[in-house]
């Protein structure tokens, strides 16, 4: 493989990273070539070294993924972080996606179960004192709190169990998949042969 058909496919596999990311990633795989030339070596050796630019670009979006998912842990991040995961292979997507969907499905039932309980909760406190809710007006206000104060644990305690299944997620990727083998090899590759030139001059 050449040089520009290299970059030109690990170029669209970047497709979705931000511009200036995706142009970074690029231009460090510009000065691999450059390295490798310098080093006596062919386009084609250098591109060997280096590995498949479609499975890199995918390793690359997906550490671009999880590097998201620690710096933000919202939702979007989070959707983000599993899906470039998923991309990789490195997790069996037919294995794991019907879990995944079901544990998704059932967290999801219960952050809406959580968000009805607070309204619920809200209702109480403003309506019961008018409504004759048994033990008076001070129980109808404590009353509608505890469900509210209820609704926000539960939503916490959901929060806390959904960034645990996402690290889970990351971390069994990690373990099963080294990301970004292919862009270390060709560093150490180039120092031992740099190493090795220099011992034979």
């Amino acid at each position: 493989m050449t040089r520009a058909e290299f970059i030109a496919r690990l170029r669209s596999g970047l497709v979705g990273l931000p511009t200036a990311t995706a142009t970074d990633i690029v231009a460090d795989y510009e000065t691999h070539f450059a390295d490798g030339l310098a080093a006596g070596r062919t386009e084609a050796e250098v591109a060997a070294a280096l590995g498949d630019p479609g499975r890199l670009a995918r390793e690359l979006k997906a550490e671009a993924g999880i590097q998201r998912w620690r710096q933000e842990k919202n939702p979007s991040a989070a959707a983000a972080a599993v899906f470039a995961v998923l991309g990789l292979g490195a997790v069996d997507i037919l294995i794991l996606l019907p879990i995944l969907m079901g544990v998704v499905g059932t967290l999801f039932g219960f952050f809406i179960a959580a968000i009805a309980l607070f309204i619920s909760g809200g209702g109480v406190m403003v309506a019961g004192p008018f409504a004759g809710f048994p033990g008076g007006p001070f129980a109808a206000i404590l009353m509608g709190l505890g469900l509210m104060a209820g609704a926000v644990f539960i939503g916490a305690l959901l929060t806390i169990v959904t960034i645990w299944l996402v690290n889970g997620i990351v971390w069994f990727a990690r373990l099963h998949y080294r990301l970004l083998k292919p862009a270390l090899e060709p560093q150490s590759d180039a120092q031992s042969d740099a190493t090795s030139t220099g011992g034979s001059l």
